[in-house]
């Protein structure tokens, strides 16, 4: 196949003639140096030479961009994989009650609102505001003189009326006599006994009338009926009472004993009733209104003797002695009645409960390394096994297959400083490394609660396992660990003391399913473990 040209013979055959006017000077021409022959070739080289530079130059920038990931990688999973601190407290077992929750009211023992019998002016208040007084104790003093003028008067129509009836007497007396001479009638006899009648009658009205008299007196005098405390007053010298009004002018509180008033649902009185045959008394505990904190106890006084259809409930009354006074009228507590108690029951903080999807689950602290079967789990295993599981170790070598980050967590870097909660002390350059341990993920199922703890499943856990109640949210399932004793907080619940002093929900419940061990990506979310809707069995 013929290569086309841009050569025109007969046109270069003219251009040689001299005659020719297309003929070109040799002189016009440009020199062969100038052709640009060897400068095209040059400036080729340099286009190469330059492409070349910048290659090389993006070639080497990726593999150091690679190399810098690598190692941030590693770094990451060192980071990520050494021994957390976390707060461990020791499972423990102990007697705990049995009871059922309620809400309930604190009820005076015996009240009495302090109204005047009489109408007069008050003059005076002999008992200060908050005062606890005696029964028969003097209060109140009305203005007597209206009622004494009224006994003085009654008094005295006695004395008028005994005089009538003397005379009344003789003159049934004389008549009497006549009739019985025949100087006067039988019906005149008779009249003036009459009127000797009426007369005794009037004697005996006047005696009541002092009676009323002195009764209405002794009102104007205003005694207490009970033992107990008074509130405000509502009325204040000089100003006028009056019989019958609606307003007191004081209320008496009974406080010792004092009693507090809570329902419960009709299906748990048979528990109650049961619990209470043989005339056993029932222990009732009083918390404040946070359920954490006991403020009494007392027992059982009575059942109500019919249910509410309302609300299909019943009301139950218990009795406190309440000698300290902690408990005050109209206060709102919660009320735990105890039915029995559950021996060698297995607590543990309520800190200690994380919630997975499959449900609760604690995290137990074991000695060793992280196990095989559990290093999947770790933060970045796959960036340590895509590395060769390399890493710059600083202390002791660390566990097979592991990154290199396990090294430099049992050294006694001050990395490891870091608190793994609120409480833990940081471990500086000085402290000895952390043996090597590890969290395991433990299905629980709770109970009940107990204050701030809980109660578990029997079997769960062991008295001498360790539980991570601070730090487990930067945990997973096999995650290596730098345990510490947790310290006591100050001005802890009673809840960790014995059954006397503790309080817990009747209910032992059904078994939970068992969950899953935790993942990395999981969501542990802290427990807030609420009173089994406040009933127990």
């Amino acid at each position: 196949m013929s290569v086309p040209t841009n050569q025109d013979p007969a046109r270069d055959s003219r251009l040689q003639q001299p005659g020719n006017s297309d003929h070109i000077d040799s002189s016009h021409q440009l020199p062969e140096h100038a052709t640009g022959a060897k400068g095209g070739g040059l400036r080729t080289y340099i286009i190469i030479l330059g492409l070349l530079l910048v290659g090389a130059f993006v070639g080497w920038r990726i593999y150091v961009n690679k190399q810098d990931t690598a190692a941030e990688a590693n770094k990451a999973a060192a980071a990520a994989n050494r021994p957390t601190p976390v707060q461990v407290v020791n499972v423990r077992q102990q007697t705990v009650p049995v009871f059922l929750s309620a809400l309930g009211t604190v009820t005076a023992y015996n009240s009495v609102t302090i109204n005047s019998r009489v109408s007069g002016q008050l003059l005076q208040v002999n008992f200060t505001e908050g005062q606890s007084v005696r029964k028969g104790q003097l209060l109140l003093q009305i203005d007597p003189r209206p009622y004494q003028a009224a006994l003085d008067q009654a008094i005295g129509q006695k004395a008028k009326d005994e005089a009538n009836l003397k005379n009344t007497q003789a003159e049934a007396e004389r008549y009497t006599a006549l009739y019985q001479a025949g100087v006067v009638s039988k019906e005149q006899q008779q009249l003036q006994i009459s009127n000797s009648g009426q007369a005794e009658g009037s004697i005996k009205a006047d005696d009541a009338a002092i009676e009323a008299a002195r009764v209405n007196l002794g009102y104007t005098k205003i005694y207490s009926p009970i033992d107990g405390v008074v509130g405000l007053r509502q009325v204040d010298p000089g100003n006028i009472v009056n019989s019958g009004s609606s307003t007191g002018l004081v209320v008496v509180n009974q406080i010792h004993p004092i009693s507090i008033i809570f329902t419960l649902p009709e299906d748990q009185l048979s528990q109650v009733q049961a619990a209470m045959k043989g005339g056993k008394k029932l222990v009732v505990e009083a918390y404040d209104r946070s359920d954490a904190h006991k403020i009494s106890a007392g027992t059982l006084l009575t059942l109500d003797n019919q249910i509410d259809t309302t609300t299909g409930t019943a009301k139950l009354k218990a009795v406190f002695d309440n000698q300290d006074n902690a408990l005050f009228t109209n206060q709102f507590v919660n009320v735990r009645l105890i039915l029995s108690e559950r021996q060698n029951a297995t607590v543990v903080p309520t800190a200690a409960i994380e919630t997975g999807t499959q449900g609760d689950f604690v995290f137990v602290v074991n000695p060793g390394p992280t196990p095989p079967e559990k290093r999947k789990n770790l933060p970045n295993a796959g960036v340590a096994a895509a590395t060769g599981g390399k890493g710059k170790g600083k202390g002791s070598k660390g566990s097979s297959g592991s990154t290199g980050s396990e090294t430099e967590a049992a050294s006694s870097e001050g990395s490891t400083g870091a608190t793994g909660g609120t409480g833990g002390k940081g471990r500086g350059s000085n402290a000895p490394p952390c043996p090597a341990m590890h969290a395991d993920a433990v299905p629980v199922h709770v109970d009940f609660t107990l204050g701030t703890m809980s109660v578990l499943s029997d079997g769960e856990l062991q008295t001498s396992q360790q539980v991570i109640v601070d730090g487990q949210e930067k945990l997973v399932d096999g995650s290596n660990v730098c345990p510490q004793q947790a310290r006591p907080a100050a001005g802890a619940s009673g809840s960790t003391g014995p059954v006397t002093t503790t309080g817990s929900t009747g209910n032992t419940g059904t078994p939970a399913k068992t969950p899953t061990a935790p993942t990395p990506d999981a969501e542990h979310n802290k427990h807030s473990h609420a009173n089994n809707g406040g009933a127990t069995q």
